[in-house]
């Protein structure tokens, strides 16, 4: 039997299956399970190439990780994996992490899908670079958004593939989650919206 559990942050959550004989030879146990899932979202969220525009997960299959998601940036697949390989307990690492396209049309769009929704009145509050939406540097002028991503923790994470877009995080309401997917949907360029926000009630189900 297989379970998910999220772990409780309000910035990222990274869903961790449980697999394996809990408690069956050369299987690590209950405890141990937790405590490598607890190091491996730790050592994620701390990379310096993970943000907004990437949305990471995993499962831990006794001494297996299983990466999965998705990566703005080709260095960070390899970074989760070198994350997961330095935990104690891990053997092995299935990295099924997805590399997104290098599109200048998909860079422009998290750009101004980024400047809808955090800088709207009702989500600007959860944006962690509070006082304009969007500071373009020098980088970032030169190389675009995606290699130089606005800093700081993120709840709402803008994934974009070719043109679609995927809202993943945790949102404080409801209202909060609706009006993210409409700002989304209103950027021009944008092909379609997966609004896979989830509001904190919903974690406990």
């Amino acid at each position: 039997m297989r379970n998910l559990v999220r772990l409780p942050t309000l910035f990222v959550t990274l869903g961790l299956i449980f697999g394996g004989t809990v408690g069956a030879q050369n299987q690590p146990s209950e405890e141990e399970i937790i405590r490598m899932a607890e190091e491996i979202h730790k050592g994620i969220v701390r990379l310096p190439n993970y943000g907004v525009f990437d949305n990471l997960s995993f499962a831990i299959q006794g001494n297996t990780v299983v990466l999965e998601g998705y990566a703005s940036r080709p260095t960070l697949k390899d970074s989760a994996e070198r994350v997961a390989l330095r935990v104690k307990g891990v053997e092995e690492v299935l990295n099924n992490i997805e590399v997104l396209p290098n599109s200048s049309f998909d860079d422009e769009l998290r750009a101004n899908v980024y400047v809808n929704i955090y800088g709207h009145p009702s989500l600007s509050r959860l944006n962690p670079n509070r006082g304009t939406p969007l500071f373009q540097s020098l980088i970032r002028r030169e190389f675009g958004i995606t290699n130089d991503p606005p800093p700081g923790n993120h709840p709402i994470h803008i994934i974009v593939k070719n043109g679609n877009v995927t809202l993943e995080g945790v949102v404080r309401t409801e209202g909060q989650r609706t009006i993210a997917g409409i700002q989304a949907g209103a950027t021009a360029g944008v092909f379609s919206v997966t609004n896979d926000l989830v509001v904190p009630s919903e974690l406990d189900q």
